[in-house]
């Protein structure tokens, strides 16, 4: 099994739950302090790392077997984004994808931190889309 947090589409009632092949969600949670948030396209998000913010952004913790990660989720995931590892709230550590900095260089992905959330977000694009 991995631990993996979700802050996007595959989160409960996404579109892309169904890749999650009906793997336990073990907690609704926030990253702890230090991550910046960005819309790739307004398809899905992007997380990146940062210690020089404050900010904790909000998604679900699932337990994943290895092979629905490696043969269902992962794929499914845009090539903007890396499998990562990243601190939650309590301070453990999960997996996660995040943005490729070389993404952040490329200056094409608008920053939505200050929504500290996918659902948030979507919601001020005038719904939530799922």
């Amino acid at each position: 099994m991995a631990r993996m947090f979700l802050n996007g589409q595959a989160m409960e009632g996404g579109p892309f739950h169904h890749h999650l092949r009906g793997a336990p969600l073990v907690a609704r949670t926030r990253t702890a302090p230090g991550h910046r948030f960005f819309s790739i396209r307004d398809t899905c998000p992007g997380l990146l790392p940062d210690p020089a913010v404050g900010t904790a952004v909000e998604g679900e913790v699932y337990d994943i077997p290895d092979e629905v990660l490696r043969d269902q989720l992962l794929p499914a995931e845009p090539p903007e984004l890396e499998f990562g590892i990243i601190r939650l709230q309590d301070g453990s550590a999960s997996f996660s994808m995040v943005l490729y900095r070389s993404e952040l260089e490329r200056d094409v992905h608008k920053e939505i931190t200050d929504f500290r959330g996918w659902r948030p977000y979507l919601k001020s694009l005038g719904g939530e889309h799922w």
